[in-house]
């Protein structure tokens, strides 16, 4: 091709600028390959250090259901009914889980055999968190580059979330958890809510409920979606940035995505009975109202108008007031937990009783977010400098994920990937400012800045406003003002109309920018990978600790307890645990228990918690009445292990407080009102059965130094009560630190030697109690 000049034709190359912009793009998913490369690898460090294992608790029982969806079908899966776990009542699972998780690890399980790559669902439902935080990182880059139209803010939100230690927390390998699958479901979800937006696609606001309805199987967070985006709905309105691609994606959003939720057993009626919904159907009514009102304006005059919306407002606000009234019963506890951190602990101690659900410390978000607590205000402004519809939606989800992480810490892991949007978005636009002004020569004077030549590339020029100053007198004055070059577009900086202005010291004062930037980056990675390896890779089955000359010393009592269960218990035996514990014995002894972490029936629970703080004899009246066979108890005072059952014995004593009010938490604290177990302990303490079953035998084992016998490393004192008798129980078997001590409970002895004789009458008989011995 030819393009005429002043001086002649000269031929162009029109086929250069497609083959920049093509080694671009493959320049870009390089960098998102590697990302996901990088960020899957990072997760590994809990297998290469231990083992292919499950973490933590609530894995155990999905990765246990898993298994018998695999090997039993679909059909008998959404049948289950769960014998094993809340003795005697049993479980109903497909009515009590999100079957997300489960139902994609057996697809997956299904693809790669069907491919003829023989895995086991074990190491499929390892794997699975690691995969999908790749995902997560595709899904992030997508809703950054859509929401801001800049990609290299998507590329450094999809580095960020792929290292960031918040989410790292829950997706390493072998956190098989409901949030695993559920974070990338849910930025997932957000990116279609925004195409749809901007696009107004039919076609898009389908699969925004669509992946909504995933998400909804996936996890109960999908209440904050469901909750985000009508407010992102109602800021638009109140901005009057209404238009006909908001109406059409929210309606297929909310009606599509509503009925598509209701198929899911567990969530059921929920979305048209439960106050958690109210928002999203309070905004679909005032969305068809605002409709309707702008119909109205093009057909009725200003004063009937006026008298319209008027009436139509009062009635609205009216209506509005009885369903707030109404909705106040059908608000969940875990809701007003949110709204309201104090709420929980008052009201609802189960609820608090779980760590994950204590309002955050500020140190956790220095941990977990690092350098995004510093960048996310920066984020911040560029948008609200450049304001949009999608940039009004980023907005609202960072200030809101803000405000719930700081009530309930597990939030946290939904801040996350707003953080590292906004953090993408900051860090992209110090670089579009400061990278070009590296190449820009320095200037002899200030006066001359605007007068530097580009002798490669002829300056453009533009058309005089008018009224414009006039040349100076000699000067050709021909209506035209120079215009500053563009700067270069790259990968990291797209183009963009911008007036360079500096100084004599730019180009140093950018320098020092972009080094600090770089720094500050290389800082994040190096802490990321840090806490990744030494905080998030432990599993909770297997704990690691510094035997103090460098070495390692690996603390495997839960696995040796769980077998020492399967192996030497009859497989109708019943396990009484506190229900932080039930998934695991469950998964791993494959023995029926009590209560579990589902956590759905409080006043079975307070049986459990009452057993605990009762002295023994009235705890097995408890016991025998559940049917129990053993007792398992956690105890860290011998290794110094800090989640034992006497750290959380208070709340048990706070359960079982609120079914029964004679359980008072002030009658276990000593005289000077501290929680202590040493000989200043309530005597209301020493006689629990959850004292004798952890400190029994324990005043005679020998402790490092001059501490005495029987001190106690997690409470730092010594044991009050000495030579504790067991009346009703006998030790079966106490692991090797001391962590799993597992109790037999005794048969009852008059019950069974002497049976009841239906003519005789009742006779008062004075039981001597005796420590039981088996007859040698």
């Amino acid at each position: 091709q030819f393009e005429m000049t002043n001086r002649g034709a000269r031929i162009v190359d029109s086929t250069a600028p497609t083959t920049v912009s093509a080694w671009i793009d493959v320049l870009r998913f390089t960098i998102l390959g590697l990302i996901c490369a990088v960020g899957f690898s990072l997760r590994l460090f809990s297998v290469l250090r231990y083992e292919s294992v499950i973490h933590e608790f609530d894995p155990y029982f999905n990765f246990r259901t898993t298994k018998f969806l695999v090997s039993e079908g679909f059909y008998n899966f959404i049948n289950y009914y769960d014998v094993m776990s809340w003795y005697p009542m049993g479980r109903h699972v497909s009515e009590t889980v999100y079957p997300g998780l489960m139902l994609t690890a057996g697809f997956f399980h299904w693809l790669f055999n069907s491919l003829n790559f023989t895995i086991a669902i074990r190491n499929v439902c390892v794997l699975l968190a690691p995969l999908f935080a790749c995902f997560t990182s595709l899904a992030l880059y997508l809703l950054t580059t859509e929401s801001t139209k800049n990609k290299g803010a998507g590329l450094f939100a999809a580095a960020f979330v792929a290292l960031v230690p918040g989410y790292i927390s829950r997706s390493v390998a072998g956190s098989y958890d409901n949030e695993a699958v559920a974070i990338f479901a849910l930025v997932f979800s957000f990116y279609v809510w925004v195409k749809a937006v901007n696009t107004g696609s039919m076609f898009w606001g389908v699969s925004a409920a669509l992946a909504y309805f995933y998400m909804v199987a996936a996890w109960g967070g999908y209440i904050f979606i469901i909750n985000i985006i009508p407010l992102h709905v109602l800021a638009l309105l109140l901005c009057n940035r209404f238009s006909a691609n908001l109406y059409v994606a929210y309606c297929l959003l909310y009606t599509v995505g509503t009925l598509l939720s209701m198929r899911i057993p567990f969530v059921s009626f929920n979305p048209v009975t439960s106050g958690d919904h109210l928002a999203a159907f309070g905004v679909f009514g005032l969305l068809q109202l605002w409709a309707f009102v702008r119909w109205l304006y093009g057909l009725l005059d200003p004063t009937t108008f006026r008298r319209v919306v008027r009436l139509a407002v009062i009635l609205v606000l009216v209506a509005f007031s009885f369903v707030l009234l109404a909705a106040g019963y059908l608000f969940t506890g875990r809701l007003y937990a949110l709204l309201d951190p104090t709420y929980a602990k008052n009201h609802i101690p189960i609820i608090a009783s779980v760590s994950e659900h204590q309002p955050i410390v500020w140190t956790s978000y220095a941990s977990d977010l690092h350098i995004l607590i510093f960048l996310t205000p920066v984020g911040l402004f560029v948008l609200f400098r450049d304001i949009s519809d999608s940039g009004i939606f980023l907005i609202l989800y960072g200030l809101s994920s803000l405000y719930f992480s700081s009530s309930m810490v597990r939030l946290l892991l939904v801040l996350s990937p707003a953080a590292c949007a906004l953090a993408g978005v900051a860090v992209s636009e110090i670089l579009r400012v400061y990278l070009p002004l590296l190449s820009w020569s320095r200037p002899t004077s200030v006066e001359h800045i605007e007068e530097e030549v580009h002798h490669d590339v002829p300056a453009p020029v533009a058309p005089r406003p008018k009224g414009g100053k006039a040349k100076k007198k000699g000067q050709k004055d021909n209506g035209e003002v120079p215009v500053p070059p563009p700067a270069p577009a790259t990968i990291l900086t797209p183009p963009r109309k911008q007036k360079i202005t500096g100084s004599y010291f730019a180009p140093d004062m950018a320098l020092i920018i972009v080094v600090c930037v770089i720094g500050l980056l290389t800082l994040y990675v190096l802490h990321s990978v840090y806490f990744t390896s030494e905080a998030y890779s432990s599993p909770s089955i297997v704990l690691m600790a510094s035997d103090g000359r460098g070495g390692r010393v690996i603390f495997d009592d839960f696995r040796e307890a769980y077998s020492w269960l399967k192996y030497n218990t009859d497989p109708n035996a019943k396990v009484m645990s506190w229900w932080d514990y039930g998934y695991q014995i469950s998964a791993m002894a494959n023995r029926t228990v009590i209560v579990d972490n589902n956590t759905r029936n409080n006043s079975h629970i307070a049986q459990v918690g009452a057993a605990f703080a009762s002295s023994e004899t009235e705890a097995i009246k408890i016991i025998r009445k559940l049917d129990v066979d053993y007792v398992l108890v956690i105890f860290g005072g011998f290794i110094g292990y800090s989640g034992d059952d006497i750290n959380k014995f208070l709340w048990m004593i706070r359960i079982a407080g609120g079914v029964d009010p004679k359980f008072q938490e002030r009658d276990y604290f000593s005289k000077d009102g501290n929680y202590r177990i040493g000989p200043d302990a309530s005597p209301t303490m020493r006689k629990s059965l959850m004292y004798k079953l952890c400190y029994y035998g324990f005043d005679k084992t020998k402790m490092y130094g001059d501490r005495g016998d029987g001190f106690d490393r997690v409470r730092n004192e010594v044991v009050g009560e000495k030579n504790i008798r067991l009346l009703h129980h006998e030790e079966a078997f106490t692991s090797q630190h001391w962590m799993v001590r597992i109790y037999k409970v005794l048969p009852d002895r008059v019950r069974d030697r002497m049976p009841r004789n239906p003519d005789r009458k009742k006779q008062k008989r004075k039981i001597l109690e005796k420590p039981y011995r088996k007859n040698n």
